[in-house]
């Protein structure tokens, strides 16, 4: 099962998003396959453990960097998200995304992890994931 926490600054925008996903999970009956969770991004460290990968609002961009050297021995995969994507919210693109952050992330071990090209997540402009815009 892949498990995605999704965080942003007090929880407030980021609950929206997943209360929206949480609903296409059970419409589409994926609960074996995927879960979904918002937390506040502050209070992140304390759960994050529990999950596969962290994707973050883009507005966080600066916090990312201290948070992962502060639990740098604990901490997951991170990702911003783009702007745009994390506005939609839809569940195969996170999905999609996500799986690809892991094995990215298997390899590189960077951290904020970011795809090629978009290592400035505020000029990213793409909607869906990283693998459907450049298949």
């Amino acid at each position: 099962m892949l498990k995605i926490l999704i965080c942003c600054g007090g929880g407030f925008s980021s609950s929206a998003m997943v209360t929206k996903v949480k609903k296409e999970i059970v419409e589409k009956q994926l609960e074996d396959k995927v879960m979904i969770d918002f937390y506040p991004f502050t209070l992140a460290n304390e759960i994050m453990k529990n999950y596969d990968v962290l994707m973050a609002c883009p507005h966080l961009r600066y916090g990312v960097p201290q948070f992962i050297k502060k639990f740098e021995k604990e901490c997951i995969p991170i990702y911003l998200l783009p702007p745009k994507m994390y506005g939609t919210m839809n569940l195969e693109d996170i999905m999609e995304d996500a799986e690809d952050i892991l094995a990215g992330f298997k390899e590189t071990k960077m951290n904020p992890f970011h795809f090629p090209g978009e290592e400035n997540v505020l000029k990213v402009r793409r909607i869906h994931s990283y693998r459907r815009e450049h298949q």
